[in-house]
C-alpha cells in the first residue's frame, strides 16, 4: 500500500497512527489504569515507545520511496538480531544454540530473498541506510514495550505509543511544509485501511503478545513479512519473484516454523518441572 501511493510519507504514517488511535479508543479499559503499579520511570519508557515508533515509520516507509519492497523488508528481518542481544542486557534473557541456529537460518533466507535485489540496493543506499535505522528504531520500541507489558494494558499502551509515534510525524510534515488535508478521497480510503490492517491487526497484536512470549519471539515472528510482502508486490506491484526470493521463502519459514517448535517445547518442559 506504501509503494502504491503518492502521498509523503510522514503525513500516510501520522494518519496511519492517528485513525488506529480513534478506532481504538472506545476499547481502553480506563480502570486498570488506576490499579496499575506504573510509575514515573515506566511512563517515560512509554513516551520514548512513542517517539522510537514514529520516528522508526518515518524512516521505514520513507526508505521505500527509495528502495524496493524486497531490498527493504530483507533490512528489517534483522531486527529480532538486535532484539535478542537487546533482550540479554536488559532482561537476562538467555538462548540456547538451536534457538540461534534457527533464527540465523530464518536471517539467511531473508538475505537470500533479497540476493537478486542487490543491485538494486546499491543504488538505493538511502533507502537502504533508512531501512537500517528503522530497523534498529523498532528493535528499541519492542523491548520498550516489553519493559512495561506486565504494567499497563496492551490497549491503553498501543492508543499511547500510537499517538505520540503519530505526532512525531506530525511536526516532521509541519516543519517542512507537508500539506496535511489536501488530498483525495483515494487517499484517505489508503490512510484507513494503513490504520486497520497493518496497524491495527499488525502493530496492536504484537503490543498484545510482549507480555505472553516477548519481543524476541515477536520479532522472530516478523521475520515472515519479507516473505508475504514480496508475494503481496507480485500481486499487487507487478514485481516479479525470482528463484533466490521463492528458495529464501521456503527458508524462512522452515526456520521460523522450527524457532516457534522449539520454543513451544521449552516452554512445556518448563511447565512440566514447575508441576
Amino acid at each position: 500500500m506504501i509503494k502504491s501511493s503518492d502521498t509523503p510519507t510522514s503525513v500516510a504514517g501520522m494518519y496511519r497512527l492517528y485513525i488506529s488511535v480513534i478506532i481504538m479508543l472506545p476499547f481502553i479499559p480506563w480502570k486498570t489504569l488506576r490499579s496499575s503499579e506504573i510509575n514515573k520511570k515506566d511512563w517515560s519508557t512509554v513516551f520514548l515507545a512513542g517517539l522510537f515508533l514514529g520516528l522508526y515509520f518515518l524512516c521505514w516507509m520513507e526508505s521505500l520511496v527509495y528502495t524496493s519492497v524486497a531490498s527493504s523488508m530483507v533490512i528489517l528481518s534483522l531486527q529480532p538480531l538486535f532484539v535478542m542481544i537487546g533482550s540479554y542486557f536488559m532482561f537476562r534473557e538467555r538462548t540456547n544454540i538451536l534457538t540461534i541456529l534457527c533464527l540465523l537460518g530464518a536471517l539467511l533466507g531473508s538475505v537470500i530473498i533479497a540476493w537478486g535485489d542487490i543491485g538494486v540496493s546499491r543504488e538505493a543506499l538511502i533507502g537502504d541506510g533508512l531501512s537500517l535505522l528503522g530497523t534498529i528504531l523498532v528493535s528499541a520500541y519492542m523491548l520498550a514495550g516489553q519493559k512495561v507489558s506486565r504494567k499497563i494494558h496492551a490497549n491503553l499502551y498501543s492508543v499511547i505509543v500510537f499517538f505520540i509515534g503519530g505526532s512525531v510525524m506530525l511536526i516532521y510534515s509541519l516543519l517542512n511544509n507537508i500539506t496535511l488535508v489536501e488530498y483525495d478521497s483515494s487517499d484517505w480510503t489508503y490512510f484507513f485501511l494503513l490504520a486497520v490492517i497493518p496497524t491495527i491487526f499488525g502493530q496492536y497484536i504484537f503490543n498484545l503478545l510482549l507480555k505472553s512470549i516477548g519481543a524476541t519471539t515477536v520479532s522472530v515472528g516478523i521475520i515472515g513479512e519479507p516473505v508475504l510482502a514480496i508475494i503481496l508486490a507480485y500481486l499487487f506491484l507487478g514485481e516479479t519473484i525470482s528463484i533466490f526470493q521463492s528458495a529464501g521463502g521456503l527458508m524462512t519459514l522452515l526456520s521460523m516454523g522450527m524457532y516457534f517448535w522449539l520454543q513451544s517445547l521449552n516452554h512445556s518442559v518448563a511447565n512440566y518441572k514447575s508441576n
